[in-house]
């Protein structure tokens, strides 16, 4: 089954570019959505126990594995692509158009998914530039100059990742003679302080650091996000950084890499310098989509809080948010994406009042905000509480202070986002503006409930499937 998350992705890619194109282009977003509906599938079919977790496809020399973090990052993918191709779908009126962007967030979808369940470092490099790739192509789709300014910031920064990247392989190859994750971390555990191979290990983290647009080096990411074509916001936002970037850094600094204080204390202080940068950046944005761009930056910092604290609940912590962000700040771009496809405009100057033209809009946009900021009882207000708690638990009573105290900024910020563009007088020229299509109030619907749900549930959840997640560091 894990094998068929990546050939049945190009699978379709390969059969929707056969002749007929005029048939393969109707045909294209059915795929999509099948395709990521099967993902959805899956995951439950293996969380059940249906299906092998452990893979080595024929012909192939990697290894698939799916513990309980890959799990929730597949979830979260096949949630993000479904959205992402509904949103595409309303949003891209040209035909040939969508049918390019329909795949290459197929080719996207590929490289994630190889990325959150291959098992060594050289494949999870290899795919995580597959997702780059197609990433900077998405973002320059429609060859406007601010799409191109975007993609050309992200591919000059990913370039010096990859660099980053493929340095500290080659290092920890030398070091470990294999790039299997189980070799490396054996090498880095027997490397007993050897500033060489500690510099790979560094060197690899700045690297993800890049690719997931954390604080210093998240110059990219507000141009890449808000200059995007609006369904491509919504993947980039909702799950390709956060699979590129978070869940390496997930995996390889608790496990991997796992036994340096010193990597604890550069994650505890890069997430909490991306909290208040987001949130204090976030503050005096005009545009609605960059307003949100710097609010995942801050967002991703809560991830990388939890994680730099090291503990089993503070990774829970960390990933449970992972999930929650690509939920909230999903349905946040989806309705970013309504606000410009009905207006015209994503200026929050320009916009107000909206409220009575767009009520589903408005309504699953307060939702999200709430949660964002982490107003219980909503998703987003348990995995904070849980990383504030483990940092609490581990005496870093600082940080746990400073993430309480950004909150009620992140609340501050979005509730003036929700007035300008949602409240008040409505904006000159918007009375014509009506109520999204059904491709884009249906995925913010079922994003809205999927927040409020987790949310009440919560308490039924936390032993039966939210602590199992911390198995993985065994």
């Amino acid at each position: 089954m894990l094998s068929l998350l990546l050939l049945l992705p190009l699978l379709a890619i390969l059969i929707l570019n056969l002749p007929l194109k005029s048939v393969m282009q109707k045909m294209a977003i059915w795929a999509g959505v099948l395709l990521s509906l099967w993902q959805i599938t899956a995951v439950f079919l293996l969380a059940m126990g249906l299906g092998e977790r452990t893979e080595i496809p024929a012909k192939f020399k990697f290894g698939l594995s799916c513990d309980n973090l890959t799990l929730v990052l597949l979830l979260s993918i096949g949630i993000v692509v479904f959205t992402t191709i509904l949103v595409g779908w309303q949003t891209i009126s040209n035909p040939r158009q969508r049918f390019g962007f329909i795949n290459l967030v197929l080719v996207a979808m590929t490289g994630m998914n190889g990325t959150v369940m291959l098992t060594d470092l050289f494949s999870l490099y290899v795919f995580i530039e597959i997702t780059a790739v197609s990433s900077f192509i998405l973002i320059a789709s429609q060859r406007d100059i601010n799409g191109l300014e975007g993609a050309f910031k992200y591919i000059v920064l990913s370039a010096s990742a990859t660099v980053m990247m493929l340095l500290s392989i080659s290092i920890l190859l030398l070091a470990a003679g294999d790039t299997s994750f189980a070799a490396v971390k054996t090498a880095v555990s027997r490397a007993n302080g050897n500033p060489l191979v500690l510099f790979a290990v560094g060197v690899f983290i700045c690297g993800l650091f890049i690719k997931g647009g954390l604080v210093p080096f998240h110059g990219w990411l507000p141009a890449a996000y808000s200059a995007a074509p609006a369904a491509v916001s919504v993947l980039l936002a909702g799950i390709a950084t956060k699979a590129s970037g978070i869940y390496a850094l997930i995996r390889l600094t608790s496990s991997v890499f796992a036994g340096n204080d010193s990597i604890g204390r550069i994650l505890l202080l890069v997430g909490v310098v991306s909290i208040l940068t987001g949130a204090f950046a976030a503050i005096g944005q005009s545009d609605f989509k960059r307003m949100l761009a710097y609010s995942s930056i801050s967002q991703v910092g809560y991830i990388i809080l939890g994680l730099g604290c090291g503990t089993p609940l503070g990774i829970v912590g960390a990933v449970f948010h992972l999930f929650n962000h690509s939920i909230f700040k999903t349905l946040l771009f989806v309705n970013s994406a309504a606000v410009e496809k009905q207006s015209g405009t994503t200026n929050m100057n320009k916009l107000g009042g909206l409220d009575a033209k767009m009520p589903v809009t408005s309504a699953t946009s307060l939702i999200a905000f709430l949660s964002t900021a982490g107003v219980p009882p909503l998703a987003g207000f348990w995995s904070k509480l849980i990383i504030v708690i483990a940092l609490w638990q581990s005496d870093l009573r600082v940080y746990a202070v400073i993430a309480v105290l950004a909150s009620i900024l992140t609340l501050a910020y979005l509730l003036l986002m929700q007035r300008k563009v949602f409240f008040g007088i409505l904006g000159e020229g918007l009375q014509n503006v009506r109520e999204a299509g059904l491709a884009i109030v249906l995925p913010a619907s079922i994003l809205a409930a999927i927040t409020v749900i987790v949310g009440v549930f919560f308490p039924l959840m936390f032993n039966s499937i939210l602590m199992p997640i911390s198995s993985f560091l065994k």
